[in-house]
């Protein structure tokens, strides 16, 4: 039977950091579905159709990668998609209490998902979506911090 891991996340935008751990996930899984949540309480930059949009233009080239849309509980997500392993992203000792708490409390809900925690390179370490967020409203730079693809849809929306 495949494992089929789960990599949920706002995804705003899909940065180098997240796409590091989509290769990473896919080193250790047969295949990875990239849930984008909703997240409208968190009020996005991005839709959630361009969000989406974002990922599929950053994973065409990979196999076994698929991308839904969610606005559940990510324990349920999981168990739709077959799925027992949430993939998480650890970049610092920051992440790091937020992430267990997350992880703990999905187990808790449902005893049969493991949450998987990978880091990014150190090169992508430091990227996260808040501070490419931060440089857009700026106009900063942000080509080093995203996928080409990505770069090149915001860019065309500036």
């Amino acid at each position: 039977m495949k494992k089929i891991a789960l990599y949920p996340g706002t995804f705003d935008p899909i940065t180098n950091g997240h796409f590091d751990i989509i290769q990473r996930a896919l080193g250790l899984f047969d295949g990875l579905i990239i849930a984008v949540a909703d997240s409208q309480s968190k009020k996005p930059m991005f839709t959630l159709s361009e969000r989406m949009s974002m990922i599929e233009n950053t994973v065409v080239d990979l196999k076994n990668v698929t991308v839904v849309s969610y606005n559940n509980l990510t324990v349920d997500l999981a168990k739709e998609h077959n799925s027992g392993v949430l993939i998480r992203g650890l970049r610092a000792v920051s992440d790091f209490e937020y992430e267990l708490q997350l992880g703990y409390l999905n187990h808790s809900l449902d005893e049969t998902i493991e949450t998987v925690y990978l880091m990014p390179t150190l090169e992508n370490a430091f990227i996260s979506s808040s501070i490419v967020r931060n440089l857009l409203s700026f106009n900063g730079k942000t080509e080093h911090l995203l996928p080409k693809q990505v770069q090149a849809m915001i860019g065309n929306q500036k």
